[in-house]
């Protein structure tokens, strides 16, 4: 059995840069799993951990090899995973992992899809948020337009819960994305202020896309005007946004509730 006790180590300083840095992510092509459940999940959505750092006063060697099989297995101290660690409940195990590619073209989808589509969404919690609410509604998958980081990015993997592994997940260009739409004949609702018509009114029993944009400055224009409908929620309070989330989740469940879920 591996043992590193040093953060001086030249392993463990390129496991901190896959922490930092996306630019060390995309290079290596691998990012950095926290938590036993967290390792499950990502395993169940074909992600392959390769390499599992245990921490033996709070993860035994024999939980860490159950977590995974065909891994490298490696024993660290206190120093090293307070180091590694994102978190303080990461239950003693981190797991390193490849990345997978996130091309619009390897989604697949049912003959009826329900897809969630945010642009350039910034927070991570937000995006954490966004996937956990899709997990909970079963969505085919959820799409990122003009992202603005990868999405191995730690605060992602934590806030999500494990739920970037469990959501079919993509990214692309609005026009990209638009194009891939229109070609699989999937309508799509864009969340904005602009020329809409309340959420509630329309019919999303079909192939269907919900749209959504940042609290900050909504959906851009090539969203709003290509769009098979604007909709909006109305709201009767003295502001005329909320958590991009929260109007997910009110969009998504109000389609499960027309398809009879």
């Amino acid at each position: 059995m591996k043992q590193i006790t040093s953060i001086q180590n030249p392993y463990i300083k390129s496991l901190v840069l896959l922490q930092e840095k996306a630019k060390a992510r995309k290079q290596s092509g691998t990012f950095l799993i926290e938590g036993q459940r967290e390792i499950t999940l990502a395993q169940k959505g074909g992600y392959e951990v390769i390499t599992i750092l245990f921490y033996p006063e709070i993860c035994s060697e024999s939980i860490a090899k159950s977590l995974v099989k065909n891994a490298e297995f490696i024993e660290i101290n206190k120093e090293v995973f307070e180091k590694l660690a994102y978190r303080d409940t990461t239950e003693g195990v981190i797991g390193v992992a490849k990345t997978k590619s996130l091309a619009l073209s390897n989604l697949k989808l049912s003959d009826n899809p329900l897809l969630l589509i945010a642009e350039a969404p910034e927070k991570p919690g937000n995006i954490g948020a966004l996937l956990r609410t899709a997990d909970a509604a079963g969505l085919d998958a959820v799409i990122i337009a003009n992202p603005k980081g990868d999405l191995f990015n730690p605060n992602i993997v934590r806030s999500s819960v494990g739920c970037l592994f469990t959501n079919a997940i993509a990214t692309g260009t609005t026009s990209e994305i638009i194009a891939y739409l229109k070609e699989k004949n999937i309508d799509f609702y864009c969340a904005t202020l602009q020329n809409s018509t309340a959420y509630h009114t329309q019919d999303y029993t079909k192939p269907t896309a919900l749209v959504v944009g940042t609290e900050a400055t909504g959906l851009t224009q090539e969203w709003r005007e290509a769009a098979t409908q604007n909709i909006i929620i109305p709201m009767q309070g003295a502001i005329d946004s909320m958590n991009v989330s929260v109007a997910a989740a009110i969009l998504i469940f109000e389609a499960k509730r027309q398809r009879g879920f």
